[in-house]
């Protein structure tokens, strides 16, 4: 069995080549020698492990501070805060990503359709500890990366391993509801789906529940369940990071980026985004450009 050891091994080699793409669609390796400032983003299905190193995200009201050794899963598109926050040139921050298929979840499912967790499966960011059972596939597919012939043929049951270690793990539940078309997560991608198609747009409560079919209570219930927020909430965060990544691309208007993603109001918008991000718009685009040139001198 692979050890933690193995998987921080394995990173380093990867990652002093370059950026941390990997063959195997999906697949990640990340390294830091540093710890960074609060970061947002939209964050898809996936599977993070660190393996050195500790990182804090933040999903609404929950925090999720995680350490070598621990893994994060979402299961549902949802913006984040997330920082690392222990990282030095003599212990790096070290971690692994692979984008969760909701097609191997179903087939995983098909083939042991009684599978059942004990935990409940409503929340769509969960943590956990790794044990080997999880780390071993990890490194495997790792060691895949240099053999590209053994990773086309091998890679994709690799992976199918990590998914059923998943399945059958601690969060197993919340994993499951992935393959599940009506799931209660299943509800909430759609929600999702429907509110980032129009997160600039104002909108009611009651079309985004009637599209997906629920009761707005219901909605919301399954909604905060699995995000931490409301829909309104959501929509916010999604009009907030759209506004931040416009503003680190280089738009210099405030005003008319906060018009861009659906805010009427300038004084509202700078409110807002202050109240999310810590400091006004235009301040915090002057250092998160200056942090971005940083990285890359």
């Amino acid at each position: 069995m692979a050890t933690l050891d193995d998987l921080c091994s394995e990173i380093t080699r990867l990652t002093a080549r370059g950026p941390g793409s990997l063959p195997v669609e999906g697949a990640k390796v990340f390294s830091a020698d540093r710890t960074t400032r609060p970061l947002g983003d939209i964050v898809r299905p996936a599977l993070a492990v660190v393996a050195q190193g500790a990182k804090r995200t933040v999903v609404g009201d929950r925090v999720f501070d995680y350490r070598a050794g621990q893994y994060l899963v979402v299961t549902v598109d949802v913006p984040v805060t997330s920082q690392i926050t222990r990282a030095s040139t003599a212990e790096p921050f070290l971690a692994f990503g692979l984008a969760l298929k909701p097609s191997v979840i179903v087939e995983l499912l098909l083939q042991v359709p009684s599978r059942r967790s004990r935990q409940g499966g409503g929340a769509g960011v969960v943590m956990s500890d790794a044990d080997e059972l999880l780390l071993d596939p990890i490194v495997r597919l790792l060691r895949l990366m240099d053999r590209p012939d053994d990773a086309r043929v091998l890679g994709a049951a690799v992976e199918r391993e990590i998914h059923w270690r998943l399945l059958t793990g601690p969060h197993g539940a919340t994993v499951r509801q992935v393959g599940l078309a009506n799931s209660g997560l299943a509800l909430v991608a759609r929600a999702v789906e429907w509110l980032q198609a129009r997160y600039d747009q104002p909108i009611r409560i009651s079309d985004l529940a009637d599209h997906v079919g629920l009761s707005a209570p219901a909605l919301n219930r399954h909604f905060r369940a699995a995000t931490a927020m409301s829909p309104l909430q959501y929509q916010k965060q999604l009009r907030l990071q759209q506004a931040r990544m416009r503003l680190v691309a280089g738009a210099r208007d405030i005003a008319e980026v906060g018009h861009a993603v659906g805010y009427s109001s300038p004084s509202q918008f700078s409110r807002e985004y202050r109240r999310l991000f810590g400091v006004p718009p235009g301040q915090d685009a002057t250092r998160l450009q200056g942090q971005v040139l940083a990285d890359y001198v």
